[in-house]
């Protein structure tokens, strides 16, 4: 009789276990989404969701729990969840739901939906770019994102019209960039990672980045000054530069670059330089592409220059990877 009272006390510790995974991976799925598993950084981001809007939390925060929740059902490996690393695509992909069609019974489904298909495919693009030395990155949310709000015209019970908030209007095209645009773009580049295009999001979520370190933090600093500098460079139009139409992906590419894939040397560094650089360009292409046949840019700028220039470095002797055995 005592050994079968003792019996159920281990279940506890698994159960247990299961919760705080549940819970690291569900909150750090927030941070990942900028490469951060630390846990201060992705309650500020979060934090900043919510204070951009209760419907961009809400979202964000779905996707996060129903990514995590997806990973865990599927007996996904315990640190891929613990550290977000199958949940962060998800909160990108509830977000781009309620951002493109609004906040209506039908986005909420869809929401949980995108989150699902966000883990599903994340493992998918993983395993299928492995032997080529690349990451999934945010490529998972793109795909999903990309189908859902394309289809969604086509449903009756899902369309409800594009949010005003969802689109750029029609701003004027002149290039000639104010003080105001250049310095609320600078925090906007951060926030538009998110979708969100307020400059005080933006330095919040700054301050989570400078708190997972102060390379973390130095880093986004380049690429959203690159990002501008580029753009301006190029005669974007000065709102979408304050906007931080043009800088986003630069934020992203710079993070991935300088802290997470390569070394710190100097030629590293100006890699990483024109790795941002280049994200920006390319933002200008695919939004040209993408408006023909209404969809939108997304983090494919990104996705698409990262996995093109992190190919290339085999063939570059200078250019070194964090993991690369050779010194």
């Amino acid at each position: 009789m005592a050994s079968s009272s003792a019996e159920p006390a281990p279940a506890t510790a698994p159960a247990a276990s299961g919760l705080r995974r549940f819970g690291l991976g569900s909150l750090r799925g927030v941070g990942q989404v900028d490469f951060q598993p630390s846990v201060w950084t992705s309650l500020l981001i979060l934090a900043a969701l919510w204070v951009e809007s209760w419907e961009m939390g809400l979202f964000a925060t779905i996707g996060a729990v129903v990514s995590t929740l997806t990973a865990q059902f599927l007996n996904v490996r315990h640190d891929s969840v613990t550290q977000g690393l199958m949940s962060y695509c998800g909160v990108l992909g509830a977000i781009a739901i309620v951002v493109y069609l609004g906040n209506h019974p039908s986005s909420y489904v869809l929401a949980v939906v995108a989150a699902v298909m966000c883990t599903l495919v994340t493992a998918t693009l993983g395993h299928l770019l492995a032997p080529f030395g690349l990451k999934a990155f945010t490529g998972p949310f793109c795909f999903v994102a990309l189908v859902m709000v394309l289809g969604a015209p086509s449903f009756e019970r899902v369309w409800h019209g594009t949010p005003a908030t969802a689109i750029t209007p029609d701003l004027p095209k002149s290039p000639v960039v104010s003080w105001t645009d250049l310095w609320q773009g600078f925090f906007a580049n951060v926030s538009q990672i998110f979708f969100a295009g307020t400059w005080y999001v933006g330095l919040i979520m700054l301050v989570g980045l400078f708190l997972a370190g102060w390379k973390v933090g130095i880093f986004a600093v380049v690429g959203s000054v690159v990002g501008l500098l580029t753009a301006w460079a190029l005669g974007a139009p000065a709102a979408l530069i304050g906007e931080g139409i043009y800088g986003y992906n630069a934020v992203l590419t710079s993070l991935a670059f300088g802290v997470v894939l390569l070394r710190p040397t100097p030629w590293n560094y100006g890699y990483t330089v024109v790795a941002a650089a280049a994200s920006t360009g390319l933002t200008a292409s695919l939004s040209v592409l993408f408006k023909v046949f209404g969809s939108h840019t997304f983090t494919w700028p990104f996705n698409i220059t990262t996995w093109a220039l992190l190919a290339a470095v085999p063939l570059l002797p200078r250019i070194t990877l964090i993991d690369d055995d050779k010194s």
